[in-house]
């Protein structure tokens, strides 16, 4: 409705409002809720991409964040069974500028109201979606809490103290919340026009990629299928021995949320075992940043992290520029690349880094998704390369 405000003593919700955004620093965005009533805490963030709203919302790399899209018209296309990153959502709710309207795609199962709803995540409807997105590019990411009720009946006082006390992402390890509880083997490959997501056998004759589950998107495991690779998925605590037992041809680090400092604590000696070994490595997103703390390099918060499908990425080695897909709230420091790392893409949104090699090409990482569905794909022949360096240390 409007831009962020100041909580004055006295709270009135506005005429006809179901739904508020209280931050933690007292100001309140007020708005129609939708999908399930209640409310929840965590970091407010904003997505720049058009499409694929119920991926995003089903990442897990958006545990404890509330995802403000910037694009206006969200739920548009509905919902529907397959376009999903993992079995439920993982993002806490979102908010949006224009009312949710009736499902209009031929795929849609049914409306994203109902299907929000269904899954007990917020939504928040008829805010100034810009004015909260400069609140952060200038501020920074807030604490907020994100509620809606019916009856626009809210304890607006009790609201900002839950987002005050709220202690943040810095410091949380996320990753052993929404990671696999046990092994599994993947099975499946990628998306075919008129046929849906292909149906593939383990075949143990495939170069064996043990993956690391910090909290993995399923598209990752399709790319890998579709490089090639037959995929067994343990847990983000799973040991170096349980990781070894299962004969691994290379790992594979995955995507996920928190702070990659707190989920390194159990996480990088675990790397360190792998990197021992001589085997090939290929990291994402916070595999990309725990690879990082292994081979000696340092991460940070960023102040307000990239997300969206439209990131440009500076590939150093022949100039090329992907479009890239991100989702990440913490960096690698560029800095503190040890000798013997050489960074091999760059954001040419701030300079950051966005990926990462060993000198002898055995481990690389990468700060994007290049798995990301739907698109951009300009970054998927990394699945290939990681495939085709197993394939070439077993000649």
């Amino acid at each position: 409705m409007a831009e962020p405000t100041p909580a004055p003593a006295s709270v009135t919700a506005p005429a006809g409002a179901t739904g508020v955004l209280a931050l933690a620093t007292g100001e309140l965005l007020w708005g129609h809720g939708f999908g399930a009533e209640g409310e929840a805490v965590g970091e407010v963030c904003f997505n720049t991409a058009i499409t694929g709203y119920q991926e995003i919302m089903t990442d897990p790399s958006y545990a404890a964040q509330i995802v403000t899209f910037t694009f206006p018209h969200i739920g548009n296309v509905g919902a529907n069974h397959d376009d999903l990153e993992a079995d439920n959502p993982h993002a806490l709710g979102c908010i949006v500028r224009e009312a949710v309207t009736k499902a209009s795609n031929h795929r849609a199962v049914m409306g994203f109201d109902a299907w929000m709803r269904s899954n007990g995540r917020i939504g928040l409807s008829g805010v100034d979606t810009r004015a909260l997105t400069r609140r952060i590019r200038m501020a920074g990411a807030p604490n907020a809490v994100i509620a809606h009720r019916a009856d626009g009946q809210f304890d607006i006082a009790a609201l900002i103290e839950k987002a005050r006390t709220w202690p943040g992402l810095e410091g949380m390890d996320l990753a052993k919340e929404v990671s696999c509880r046990q092994m599994y083997r993947w099975s499946g490959g990628g998306w075919r026009h008129g046929g849906g997501y292909e149906e593939r056998a383990h075949d143990e004759a495939l170069p064996h990629v043990v993956a690391i589950d910090y909290g993995s998107k399923r598209n990752i495991f399709r790319n890998l299928a579709d490089a090639g690779a037959r995929v067994t998925v343990l847990p983000a605590t799973a040991t170096f021995d349980e990781v070894m037992a299962h004969g691994p041809d290379g790992f594979f680090l995955s995507n996920g949320p928190g702070d990659p400092a707190a989920t390194g604590d159990y996480a990088v000696p675990v790397i360190r075992e792998m990197l021992a070994t001589g085997k090939p490595l290929f990291g994402i997103c916070l595999g990309h940043q725990l690879l990082g703390l292994a081979l000696g390099a340092k991460t940070t918060k960023m102040h307000q992290g990239h997300r969206g499908a439209n990131h440009p990425v500076k590939r150093l080695a022949d100039g090329r520029v992907e479009i890239t897909s991100m989702n990440h709230g913490f960096a690698v420091e560029r800095g503190s690349l040890p000798e013997g790392v050489e960074e091999t893409h760059v954001s040419l949104f701030d300079g950051s880094n966005a990926g990462l090699a060993t000198a002898d090409g055995q481990a690389f990482s990468v700060q994007y998704h290049p798995e990301a569905s739907p698109g951009p794909q300009d970054s998927r022949y990394l699945f290939e390369r990681f495939v085709g360096s197993i394939n070439g240390a077993a000649q």
